[in-house]
């Protein structure tokens, strides 16, 4: 098997639990790094480059990995798509829909391989409570509830870790709630209405810190997501020391899945499922993440979060912004259509 050469594009914050799973995967070299910090770039990898035109210029990858903020991926994109290079890209996939759909299409037209990294359909707990609901566990599915909690949004000085946070417009759902709303997809499929209703608690920032958003499935099953960046309590605690991001449930007629602050699955309140992975980024998420990548590449197995599959995620997302804005649901027919 052939070690697979793969260059990062940004060494921040979340960028650094890419880094690690690279590291730590079979099959795959981590040769090159780009920041316009080099300290940062030269931790990275034994090769450091300022721009990605340098390292793309120097090197010869059969992956790039792009773990920079949203709005610099359109143009990051186009350029290793254009070299020819299969390419990951880290979510939000865009600022706005228009530059999400333009990605899109330069991936379809490209035909390079091209995945967005959306890692929370990765986490173990929810692959098992796919693959619990699909086998019947809970008989026909009725509902769920998705609580994203993070209390990193109070004070002056929120977000620290990622302090750009405080000057985006579109916070909360755009960068946080899109996890639960992809997950939501993978678990129950496609969402046909969308209604939303946000607060910014915090004055401090410019975007909204607490939402809820009410969907409606193809089929008629009725979801919903209720996050804010203020509060915690009984939710799941990453064994990685990091914040925890939230707790589920799913119900149906015949039993209903929780998702335990330890990270099991309980089937009306008997264990189904324990949690043992302990190593990496909330259950080694980024790692399969990561290593679906790979496999397309190695074996041709289809991707989850193609551009086009991932699109439809978005759209949800978009709709939630318009619904807050018109005080109304939103189809999300109105956003897809004409989009295949």
């Amino acid at each position: 098997m052939r070690t697979l050469r793969c260059g990062i594009a940004g060494c921040g914050f979340f960028a650094q639990f890419h880094i690690d799973a690279w590291r730590r995967m079979e099959g795959v070299e981590l040769v090159a790094a780009v920041d316009p910090d080099l300290a940062r770039a030269k931790k990275a990898a034994p090769k450091a480059y300022a721009m990605l035109t340098e390292m793309l210029n120097a090197e010869q990858l059969d992956i790039v990995d792009i773990a920079t903020r949203p709005e610099t991926h359109a143009a990051l994109v186009k350029e290793s798509l254009g070299r020819g290079v299969p390419t990951i890209c880290q979510k939000p996939l865009a600022p706005t829909w228009a530059e999400s759909k333009e990605i899109a299409a330069l991936a379809a037209s490209a035909g390079v391989p091209f995945m967005v990294h959306e890692n929370w359909r990765w986490h173990p707990w929810y692959r098992e409570a796919h693959r619990l609901i699909q086998a019947g566990a809970i008989g026909k599915p009725i509902t769920y509830c998705f609580r994203a909690r993070k209390r990193d949004g109070l004070g002056a000085e929120p977000y620290r870790d990622q302090p750009y946070f405080r000057e985006m417009p579109r916070l909360l759902i755009y960068e946080t709630l899109i996890h639960p709303i992809d997950t939501a997809r993978l678990l129950f499929g496609e969402v046909t209405d969308v209604y939303c209703d946000t607060r910014r608690l915090n004055t401090a920032i410019v975007g909204e810190d607490l939402a809820y958003l009410l969907l409606s499935h193809e089929g008629g099953l009725l979801g919903s997501i209720d996050g804010n960046r203020f509060t915690e309590g009984g939710y799941y605690v990453p064994r990685d020391g990091s914040p925890p991001l939230g707790e589920a449930t799913f119900e149906g007629e015949d039993a209903m899945l929780t998702l335990t602050n330890d990270g099991h699955l309980l089937r009306n309140g008997e264990i189904v499922w324990q949690n043992d992975v302990h190593t990496g980024y909330r259950g080694d998420c980024v790692l399969a993440t990561q290593r679906h990548f790979v496999d397309h590449l190695r074996n041709g197995t289809a991707l989850e979060t193609g551009a086009a599959e991932y699109l439809k995620s978005v759209a949800v997302m978009e709709a939630a912004y318009l619904s807050v804005e018109r005080g109304a649901r939103v189809k999300l027919e109105e956003l897809m259509g004409g989009i295949s």
